[in-house]
């Protein structure tokens, strides 16, 4: 087998806001698996200052990694490298298939359905959030999700109310995403504005790892409430369903690259299920060839609410392919093929 490492740096079309700072590159690390006539390509996606593995051993992991994959030896515990976890599973999955991009076939990967988003709209000021809005409504989306926590918390309720005096509840779902921004002080008084609004959840309203006052804002507040990076790090299966059991959220966001891949995102799931939770997927950045694997996962999944897998425009140096977006749906076509070189 030959096994190559590609470093590529993915810049954003324009720098893209969070309440943890604004975005202008993205690094991706791309394992390339060649056997025979077969190739395999998996994606190692770094979310900085997010991601577990954003650390300097990174890159002389991948190697260790890429080594034992090349002499056929056991591979190193990647349980705190969820991000290369994800990548070899990738590339093992992609190795494996008919072809190098159809990791999951399904009616979704033959062109013949289509998996609905989220519309994301990312932190500006309010002109140009509100730009995004019109935007997301007029391309036909019905669920629109909100990057907030860093603007005035007063001109991010003028947004809410700017898309609920156009739109109700039942024509345009919205979800907003604070990405731990709210004090623990502050969470239950702002969370209680934010239900005037009809939204249908908000994303990790305070930081990680307060399970104890994450839980009771899960119990008194009356919009539900979905954990994102709160789950980053929870690996083992008891430490899963004892986090659940004690926060008792309503839904999970499930991001591959940052959980450790396919079959640890599964686990999550299970784990959600068992306790009546409900849960959705979105990409965390990657670039086509992950977003690709992650949707085509994702469909398989029985998947009914929207997820969120909107990210494929964001670069302006993505690997093109045959992704697209049409009325607020992510499709594959079969008539457009990957780009050869990257």
């Amino acid at each position: 087998m030959k096994v190559t490492v590609k470093k590529r740096s993915f810049q954003f079309v324009r720098p893209s806001g969070t309440s943890r700072g604004i975005l202008t590159e993205k690094t991706s690390w791309l394992i390339v698996l060649e056997e025979s006539t077969k190739r395999g390509i998996g994606e190692c996606s770094l979310l900085p200052g997010l991601s577990p593995d954003d650390r300097p051993e990174f890159e002389s992991t991948l190697m260790r990694v890429s080594n034992a994959l090349l002499n056929g030896n056991p591979l190193p515990d990647l349980t705190s490298w969820p991000a290369i976890e994800m990548g070899v599973e990738m590339a093992i999955r992609s190795l494996k298939s008919s072809d190098a991009y159809t990791l999951f076939p399904s009616h979704f990967t033959a062109g013949k359905a289509k998996i609905p988003i989220n519309g994301l709209v990312w932190m500006g000021n309010f002109d140009y959030m509100k730009s995004q809005i019109d935007g997301l409504l007029e391309a036909g989306y019905n669920c629109i999700k909100l990057k907030i926590g860093a603007l005035d918390f007063q001109t991010e309720l003028q947004l809410l109310k700017y898309i609920r005096n156009r739109y109700n509840a039942e024509t345009i779902q919205i979800r907003v995403d604070a990405n731990g921004a709210f004090s623990p002080q502050e969470a239950l008084n702002k969370l209680n504005h934010l239900c005037d609004f009809d939204l249908h959840s908000i994303e990790q309203p305070i930081a990680p790892g307060q399970w104890e006052t994450m839980a009771e804002l899960c119990h008194k507040s009356s919009l539900p409430i979905a954990l994102d990076e709160e789950l980053i790090g929870i690996n083992s299966t008891n430490n899963k369903i004892k986090l659940l059991s004690t926060i008792k959220p309503h839904y999970l966001i499930l991001k591959p690259s940052l959980l450790g891949g396919f079959s640890a995102s599964e686990e999550w799931i299970k784990c959600a299920e068992s306790q009546k939770i409900g849960w959705w997927v979105t990409s965390a950045l990657e670039s086509n060839l992950g977003l690709n694997a992650i949707a085509q996962w994702t469909y398989t999944l029985g998947i009914t609410k929207p997820q969120g897998l909107g990210t494929g425009s964001l670069y302006t140096n993505n690997i093109e392919g045959p992704l697209y977006i049409d009325k607020g749906c992510l499709g594959l076509s079969k008539s457009i093929p990957w780009q050869k070189e990257f």
